[in-house]
């Protein structure tokens, strides 16, 4: 019998203080029996609170009066809840850090974030205080940590795993993913998690997003070029194409719209309600998001309904696009939130906007390192080829991991 408890001692700020007394202990039996996980401060589980990374929220919110269907997938699975994960503040960054609870550790580059708003989840796997971790990823919030924290991280064909019982930001951007460190759990995941249609079909075409690669610093560039060298004769020879060109700023500007117009709806009545106390950068956003007009996000809808036409035309069954998970290194942790971490952010939201303006699927595989740091590589696959991008995870990993 495997005796499964919490952890007593948080030496990497990857728990909230709300966290778990006692573990939720999964079935003795099934295919994660034994394992233990953690999840991202927005999971209702019952008879709890969760804070949305806000004290604030935390402190008005009512316990839930169930269980999040996904949380209970895993624990009917055998797994064990074992903590509660700090996040960046209502999920509204990717840089990992929060002002009220703290800044994660990242154990795979110590003096560099994890990468956000999954921060905590990230640091815990990483930190191997847990076997696997469930995130959200709306604008990268799983792609991202995955990337800085050499980790497997899925975010998966929009609705294809339940997102009930999860806090929405942005209801038609919003995923539920995960976070392994190997591939095989990954995969063993996405056949617990993964509900609706899946298309099954190998992956024989690969295009590499050139316009995007361009964007990226040097040693993210050259990293790639490794990696993919390293995979020669595994992969399909990636052919070069462009995929938004010259559009990628409106891409990126267009999911920002409709992210902060949705928030209208969700987040933001709250924090204009309770007159919340707000971190720097996370304060401005909402600000932001409260001038976006309809004629505004109509003109953004359009643009996106466009982009979507033209990947899914580029993604058919069998074809992935292949890119860095994030065009950057993950920054120093003492960067502030401002205008150096507008900077990063803009550059992130312009490789991750892709995959969430047309509810594909993408996986984040670590591609080894760049200047010390971890870097990821990913695959956006076509709707329903989950399970595509996580049975190419496995193939690579041995190759990766070489």
């Amino acid at each position: 019998m495997v005796f499964i408890a919490v952890p007593k001692n948080d030496t990497i700020g990857a728990l909230v203080p709300h966290t778990l007394e006692q573990p939720m202990v999964g079935r003795s039996e099934g295919p994660l029996a034994g394992l233990t996980f953690m999840v991202k401060d927005l999971f209702a589980i019952k008879g709890r609170k969760v804070s949305n990374g806000n004290p604030d929220f935390y402190a008005h919110a009512a316990p839930a009066a169930e269980t999040a269907p996904v949380v209970a997938r895993l624990l009917d699975a055998g797994a064990s809840l074992i903590g509660i994960n700090v996040c960046d503040e209502f999920f509204y960054s990717v840089l990992g850090t929060n002002a009220h609870y703290g800044q994660p550790i990242n154990a795979r580059a110590g003096n560099h974030v994890t990468g956000g708003s999954s921060c905590g989840s990230a640091a815990a796997v990483a930190a191997e205080i847990c076997d696997f971790a469930l995130g959200a990823d709306t604008g990268g919030s799983i792609r991202v940590p995955a990337s800085f924290c050499s980790l497997y991280g899925l975010r998966p064909t929009h609705g294809r795993i339940d997102a009930h019982g999860a806090t929405p930001m942005a209801p038609s951007y919003d995923t539920v993913g995960f976070l392994t460190r190997n591939a095989s759990l990954a995969r063993t995941l996405g056949q617990v998690l993964l509900q609706g249609e899946s298309v099954k079909e190998p992956i024989t075409r690969l295009i590499l997003a050139q316009d995007i690669v361009g964007e990226s610093e040097a040693s993210v560039d050259q990293a790639l070029w490794q990696t993919l060298n390293k995979l020669s004769g595994v992969i399909p020879k990636a052919e070069h194409a462009e995929i938004a060109g010259g559009d990628i700023v409106a891409w990126r500007k267009a999911f920002a719209t409709i992210q902060g117009f949705e928030i209208q709806s969700t987040l933001l009545p709250f924090v204009q309600s309770h007159d919340v106390n707000l971190g720097p950068g996370i304060q401005e956003r909402f600000e932001i998001a409260a001038t976006i007009s309809f004629d505004d996000v109509e003109a953004a809808r359009a643009i996106r309904a466009q982009i979507a036409k033209r990947l899914k035309q580029i993604v058919k069954p069998g074809t992935a696009i292949v890119l860095p998970t994030t065009p950057t290194l993950p920054p120093e942790r003492d960067i502030p939130d401002g205008a150096s971490f507008a900077e990063f952010r803009t550059a992130t939201l312009q490789n991750t906007c892709l995959a969430g303006h047309a509810g594909l699927p993408q996986i984040s595989i670590p591609m080894g390192q760049a200047s010390g740091c971890p870097v990821g590589l990913s695959f956006i696959g076509w709707k329903g080829g989950d399970e595509a991008l996580l049975d190419l995870a496995v193939a690579l990993e041995p190759l990766i991991r070489a």
